[in-house]
């Protein structure tokens, strides 16, 4: 472990030269990020002290980039209010049924059109259906969308999502690796995902007067190690329930944007966010083998044209049930594209399971190309409707004013 340091040091460099060309570009640093650890890890050389494969740091990178996840969600959850979310409880509900029947049917038909095994046909349709809490929500705190119509719909469905994820993932499990699963344990994980959010939610709720007081704290110092420990503790008793510790991070930051100290909170740890945000998808990126990623090229583009038009249909009809604009609603489908660390614990359970060895590298292709292609159509979303609005006749959007000279 002598060059430890050195190797974070290596790790912090390629992510700052990542951020320095997606700004040169003008695009997401999301994809750079992951490209930038593709190309090294594992198989890149070792050149004197510089270690481009990064062993000796993996386990130190990793757990910094679980804290950019629950910091992004944190983030993203005190942009809103449990006041917020419960007054849009119906359209997250609407939104989640449509959302789960499209893409679920249609990633249940895909592999079974492949002629893929039932089990493999299951872990496939998990990977094809849940987003990437992690990208989605990046991508709405750097595109500065959190204060958009839609994006309440889209936290919804992350929620949804995640129950979703709880419950599926105990039944997959169950018959991947025990070739069986229980209906008293499905029936148990579904009850404590949803009583662990309702309850968070409702003493979260109730608590507010309590927290306004106990966070009226003069040294910025204590106060940022009360926040610290705060999404930790939390996120860390999510992971014990076998909940997203994302999404308890992110039910932290709903009850917290209900206290008199969001504005100090938010300001606080913005830069902890951007700072281990960059390093969750650099070591997303080291774990993807490029080289093993050729076997699988025809399955993934069938997938990921599926996912990109279940998506975008999925998406639109739930935001014009919730009397979205057009674009408001094309805009759910494209920022929910993204796939990432649901359908990598896919293909770890698929490997442990003795499944059909097509799954990691059809995961990482998978999850390689949505990755980069959901920040990018996020970001071009009006150029996206320009392009498919006439087809459907949707409103023309306004042009935007010039400044005269």
């Amino acid at each position: 472990m002598e060059h430890l340091l050195l190797e974070v040091g290596l790790a912090l460099a390629l992510s700052a030269v990542a951020g320095m060309i997606a700004g040169k570009l003008r695009i997401s640093i999301v994809p750079i990020l992951i490209i930038a650890g593709m190309v090294v890890g594992p198989h890149a050389p070792h050149i004197g002290v510089f270690d481009f494969r990064f062993i000796q740091s993996a386990a130190l990178i990793d757990f910094m980039g679980k804290m950019g996840v629950l910091f992004l969600l944190f983030s993203l959850g005190l942009e809103f209010s449990i006041k917020q979310l419960m007054a849009s409880g119906p359209s997250i509900l609407r939104s989640g049924l449509i959302y789960m029947l499209i893409n679920f049917s249609v990633a249940l038909l895909y592999p079974l059109l492949l002629g893929w095994p039932v089990k493999e046909i299951l872990v496939v349709a998990g990977m094809m259906t849940i987003s990437s809490s992690a990208i989605v929500a990046k991508v709405i705190v750097e595109l500065k969308r959190a204060a958009n119509d839609e994006t309440e719909i889209i936290l919804g469905l992350m929620m949804f999502q995640d129950v979703f994820v709880a419950i599926y993932l105990s039944v997959v499990s169950g018959l991947v690796l025990s070739g069986s699963t229980s209906t008293v344990t499905v029936l148990l994980t579904a009850a404590v995902a949803l009583g662990f959010i309702g309850a968070f939610l409702f003493l979260g709720h109730k608590l507010v007067p309590w927290l306004n007081r106990r966070l009226d704290i003069p040294s910025d110092e204590t106060f940022l190690l009360v926040t610290f420990a705060a999404v930790t503790l939390v996120a860390g008793i999510s992971e014990t329930l076998n909940i997203a510790e994302a999404i308890g991070a992110m039910l932290l930051g709903l009850v917290m944007a209900e206290t008199e100290h969001r504005e100090r909170i938010e300001h606080i740890i913005v830069p902890f966010r951007d700072f281990f945000g960059a390093l969750f998808f650099f070591s997303f990126g080291l774990s993807i083998d490029p080289f093993t990623l050729g076997g699988a090229v025809w399955p993934v583009l069938g997938a990921v044209l599926l996912t990109l038009l279940g998506n975008t249909i999925a998406g639109f009809i739930a935001g014009r049930r919730a009397q979205l604009s057009h674009r408001a609603s094309l805009r759910i489908g494209l920022t929910i594209l993204s796939r990432g660390e649901f359908s990598i614990i896919l293909a770890t359970l698929a490997l442990s399971g003795g499944l059909l060895g097509v799954l990691q590298p059809f995961s990482a292709l998978y999850v390689l190309i949505l990755a980069i292609l959901g920040p990018i159509l996020t970001k071009e979303s009006s150029l996206v409707y320009k392009l498919i609005g006439p087809i459907f006749k949707w409103p023309e959007l306004p042009e935007k004013r010039r400044l005269k000279l």
